[in-house]
């Protein structure tokens, strides 16, 4: 059983795991330079963690900004696809069989 609390970083909202079942968590082993393991147990200790919880909450906002990153990045690419049909509707105004090609290319790209 997990029980969660919600924070927040830089306006990200984060869950940190406070008591989590020993058959949730998977161990890893990392290497990293001894100064910055040093930081990293500075900041954990002004924030009353481990190192475990530590890198967890790294790893869970670093996943959390990415992702609007990846919504952009579909977008641009969907818009880039999509340009040449674009252009060629605004050219052409009221053209039926171009504006269903159009819906059909913007259903399969769903």
């Amino acid at each position: 059983m997990t029980a969660f609390v919600t924070n927040r970083y830089n306006d990200i909202e984060f869950v940190l795991n406070e008591v989590t079942s020993v058959v949730d968590n998977k161990r890893i082993q990392i290497r990293i330079p001894a100064s910055l393991l040093d930081q990293v147990d500075t900041i954990a200790q002004e924030n009353q963690i481990n190192r475990s919880q530590f890198i967890q909450n790294c790893i869970q906002v670093y996943i959390m900004e990415r992702e609007p990153h990846c919504l952009q990045e579909k977008l641009r690419m969907g818009y880039q696809i999509m340009a040449e049909l674009n252009l060629k509707l605004a050219e052409e105004g009221d053209d039926y069989s171009l504006l269903e090609d159009y819906e059909r290319q913007l259903a399969e790209a769903e």
